[in-house]
Formats: C-alpha cells, structure tokens, sequence
C-alpha cells in the first residue's frame, strides 16, 4: 500500500512538474489610463525619480521604507534605490532611455524577496487636453517564478498595482502646468 501511495505522489508530482515547464517563460503585464494632465507634465513626474513618493502605488506600503535616488538628476542614468518591508522588498530601478514627452524606459531589478530584472515602459501619447499613458512591464520566468504564477495571477496582482498608480498619477499632475 504504502509503494502504490509513493507512485501515486511520484505520478502526481512528475506531472506538476511537468505543468510547470510548460508555463510561459516571458510574462507582460499592461494598463493603461488617460490622465487630464498633458504629456509633458505627465512624462516629467515619471522622468525624475523624485516625483515617485507623490504617486508610486508601493511608496505608502512601508512609511519606514529607505530610499535612494542617484545619478543623473533625472532621466537616462537616473536610479532610485528602495529597501522596506515585507511588501515592498528591495530593488533598484534605473532609467535607461527616454523620449520626452513621449516614454520612458527603466531597468528594474528586485533583490530580495526574490531576484529579477525587468523591463518596464511608460508611454505618453496626447488625448484631447489630457494624456493616454501605457505602463507596461516585461521579463522572463524562471522555473520558480513559474510555479509561483501556477498559485498566483500576476497580471492581477501587478496589474492592480499599477491602476492604481496610474489613478495616483493623474492625481498628482491633474494641477500641475506643464515643463519649462
């Protein structure tokens, strides 16, 4: 009895296993929003690391949270270190391409609690008086990030995040003039 309950789990887990290779190896999850402000004003607060505290959905999960910004002052070269909670980890996220008024591009590398680097994109384009923005963020899955996505929905989970940094991000430049 117990040889067949030990084949029956060895089956069980050599098809889990199996289902887990067979998830996707790369993962891009999107939203987009249009915000009354105008591309330009939109593109500076994403641009320059400084503005994030006013908008980022994950500053205000960890009021403790250490940050970093170095660098270019803004734009390409421009990094923001974070270390916090349980909910935040820590990372780093560096600019490393930029079109004004247009989009920006960002390495963005989890140290702890898990390791990744990803790419994410914000892309700006005019909407009648306001600005359509596209947040996007790519990488790869590697076998455990795999298994992971098998128990948890991703594109929720971040997507989520990123709807509301979106809505916070309209929030913050709903007032503000554009540039100089």
């Amino acid at each position: 009895m117990i040889k067949k309950i030990g084949v029956v789990l060895a089956v069980v887990l050599a098809a889990f296993l199996a289902f887990v290779s067979m998830q996707p190896a790369d993962f891009r999850i999107t939203r987009a929003r249009t915000l009354a402000a105008p591309p330009d004003v939109v593109y500076a607060y994403v641009n320059d690391f400084h503005n994030w505290p006013q908008w980022s959905p994950w500053e205000k999960l960890d009021p403790t949270m250490t940050r970093e910004i170095a660098g270019a002052p803004a734009g390409t070269g421009a990094t923001y270190y974070w270390k916090g909670n349980s909910e935040v980890g820590e990372g780093r996220m560096t600019i490393t391409d930029t079109v004004p008024a247009k989009s920006v591009t960002i390495r963005l590398e989890f140290l702890k609690p898990f390791e990744a680097t990803n790419t994410t994109v914000f892309e700006f384009a005019p909407s009648g008086t306001g600005t359509n923005v596209t947040w996007t963020m790519s990488g790869h899955n590697n076998f455990v990030s795999k298994v992971f996505c098998v128990f948890m929905n991703m594109d929720k989970m971040v997507g989520g995040d990123f709807e509301r940094g979106l809505s916070n991000l309209d929030q913050a430049t709903a007032a503000k003039k554009p540039a100089a």
